[in-house]
């Protein structure tokens, strides 16, 4: 084990995504697109709307999901990181307001991360290093997006992938050697182009889809040779969910079964930085059982890529 290995607990997850659903059905009427061409390319048959609700509502409630769940004492938390590409404002960030909505008057430090689709696991590095300095005793890390505001509806490409949601871990400082941490975290400068936001979506996606095999192998490799595991110790992976397809390419060029991997695209579509958390927390909801072994892939805009493995 690397000696500066950050030791973490998971505490808790929650999710939030609002009621309103964007179907096939009702893109078939937008653009010119069908249920089946949707289908077959992606994977995704509907995503979530939010309808007067910002960012930080959603990621508010998703944050309160967590604290719920295992009736969490909120004074602790004193480290708040928000990932997200469609923060409510420029400044100041997302993740005050959210502080805010959870009535935290307490001194907490609270930023903003913008890494696109692998925002959340870039905010679990930084939440894990800062927790090891023993300056701050209790971390809430969120990915949200409220996508559909900065989607195309006109653009066939990309208006048929994206969807709204936010999901939340709680993470603590722990002094035990099995609640290792492990990351891998990147970015390639040169394809910054592939896909970006300026007022909408624009995206490449051939490159993107070339792009997102050869990042998530390489990432899966790499943090299991970190944490000194082979595929057979990971319980499931929890991919960003952006394509099936992506997901069913790189499952049979590592060779690793697709029901070692966890997929709910097909509801939610691609919520970007709230993909993996939201993920995760259907996980709790639906297979979880102490001491599991999980590992995060996902990439994203910039070109940005990351893994993670931790113990549940």
């Amino acid at each position: 084990m690397k000696l500066n290995q950050p030791k973490v607990k998971v505490i808790s997850s929650g999710m939030y995504v609002p009621p309103t659903l964007i179907t096939n059905a009702d893109l078939e009427k937008m653009v010119e697109t069908s249920n089946e061409w949707i289908v077959t390319r992606t994977g995704i048959e509907t995503r979530h709307k939010a309808v007067d609700e910002l960012t930080s509502d959603m990621a508010y409630k998703a944050a309160q999901n967590a604290i719920d769940r295992v009736n969490y004492d909120k004074s602790k938390i004193d480290l708040i990181i928000m990932a997200t590409i469609t923060g409510d404002q420029m400044t100041p960030s997302t993740a005050n307001f959210i502080q805010s909505k959870l009535g935290l008057t307490h001194e907490v430090m609270s930023f903003d991360i913008n890494a696109a689709c692998t925002g959340f696991v870039y905010g679990l590095e930084v939440a894990a290093a800062m927790l090891q300095t023993k300056r701050f005793r209790s971390a809430l890390v969120i990915g949200g997006e409220t996508l559909t505001k900065v989607v195309d509806y006109t653009d066939r490409n990309t208006c048929v992938l994206f969807g709204d949601g936010a999901g939340a871990m709680i993470i603590e400082p722990s002094e035990f050697e099995d609640d290792a941490a492990y990351f891998f975290n990147a970015a390639r400068p040169d394809n910054v182009g592939s896909l970006t936001v300026v007022n909408k979506i624009q995206m490449d996606g051939k490159k993107v889809y070339q792009f997102a095999i050869e990042v998530m192998e390489d990432a899966i490799y790499r943090v299991l040779k970190d944490a000194n595991l082979t595929i057979e110790d990971i319980d499931v992976i929890i991919p960003h969910q952006a394509n099936e397809r992506i997901i069913q390419s790189v499952a049979k060029s590592m060779g690793i079964p697709m029901d070692k991997f966890m997929i709910n695209l097909k509801e939610y579509g691609n919520t970007s930085a709230a993909s993996i958390p939201i993920t995760i927390s259907e996980y709790y909801d639906k297979t979880f059982t102490k001491n599991k072994t999980i590992l995060l892939v996902a990439f994203g805009g910039g070109f940005t890529w990351g893994s993670a493995i931790l113990h549940l």
